[in-house]
């Protein structure tokens, strides 16, 4: 038994039963489901914040490679991440893919959040001798840039149940060539679009739209996870690559990527941040479309809507798919 045993998200924002807990006990550094100071980091107060981070042997301790600094930066919470920097956690130190939160925090909408070290340009790290990078380059300063560019663009929408599937280099007419679409009869699609769930399954599993977008196109399905599954990412992949996206309303986002017809990565999860191992492109990318794993699916294929249109509708076409098994790729 750790003592934190029942405690909920809001909790960690709860300094009173915090401290209740921790005059019970409490253990600082591990609540059985991780680092209490990660969890407060991310979902708490300042006050509870403070309160852990003067109790814990080192307030840089890692959980899944990553500080609780770090945490804080990854959740949009300024206030936390302040009070942990002023704890004494090192903002300059290098996490995943060679990232601190010092750096990630450049990235995000309180760029000024940590001040750099006189002299510019590096910092040396807290475990290492050698100058770490306080700066963004030209070009993560233009991913940036983009990236931002990109959300505004989709907005907020709702995509639950959705199947996407998001192809650089082809646009929508030779998507649906690929895909052998036939069209449809319009008073029958105008039925469907109006209740799709109205219909059977199996046959709304046949039905999908595509659009042409700067950079490719998107396959849709709003009902389902027809155009991100392998057989249909295999037939648009040809000679070029897209990423393939069911938001699976039980289990959350899926993502797989494919190039030419193979599945190079698959069980991926986009829009949830940034994962150990990641490349520090990787990484740069998890952070600007964590919470828009829509805007990450079109980014990775390098496509730009103007909108969320080509993922709600309506489509630039509505097509029939061939009734094949499309789990074989």
């Amino acid at each position: 038994m750790t003592g934190w045993d029942g405690i909920a998200w809001a909790g960690w924002s709860d300094h009173a039963e915090v401290l209740a807990r921790l005059g019970a006990g409490a253990d600082p550094e591990w609540c059985g489901a991780g680092r209490p100071l990660h969890h407060a980091a991310a979902y708490g107060s300042p006050q509870v914040v403070a309160e852990l981070a003067a109790r814990v042997a080192d307030v840089d301790a890692r959980e899944h490679g990553t500080t609780a600094l770090w945490r804080a930066v990854l959740a949009d919470r300024p206030d936390n991440a302040r009070v942990l920097a002023a704890a004494g956690a090192d903002p300059w130190r290098p996490q995943l893919g060679g990232w601190s939160p010092g750096r990630l925090a450049l990235a995000g909408p309180v760029p000024d959040l940590f001040p750099r070290p006189a002299g510019g340009g590096a910092a040396t790290g807290a475990t290492t001798a050698e100058p770490v990078a306080t700066e963004l380059t030209p070009t993560e300063r233009e991913t940036v840039r983009s990236g931002r560019e990109l959300v505004a663009a989709l907005g907020e929408f709702p995509y639950e149940g959705t199947g996407l599937a998001c192809v650089a280099g082809i646009d929508a007419a030779e998507a649906v060539r690929r895909l052998g679409g036939q069209p449809l009869d319009a008073e029958y699609l105008e039925e469907f679009l109006d209740d799709p769930y109205a219909y059977e399954m199996e046959e709304g599993l046949l039905i999908a739209g595509a659009t042409t977008v700067p950079g490719g196109c998107v396959v849709t399905q709003p009902w389902g996870y027809t155009p991100s599954t392998p057989g249909a990412m295999a037939r648009l992949t040809a000679g070029t690559f897209g990423y393939g996206l069911y938001a699976n309303p039980k289990s959350g986002n899926q993502g797989s990527i494919v190039r030419d017809g193979t599945v190079e990565a698959w069980d991926l999860h986009p829009g949830g941040g940034p994962d150990s191992g990641d490349s520090a492109d990787r990484v740069l990318d998890g952070y600007l479309y964590r919470r828009s794993a829509v805007a990450a699916a079109c980014a990775f294929a390098g496509l730009r809507p103007a909108d969320a249109r080509a993922v709600t509708g309506p489509a630039d076409r509505w097509f029939k798919l061939p009734d094949l098994d499309y789990w074989e790729g």
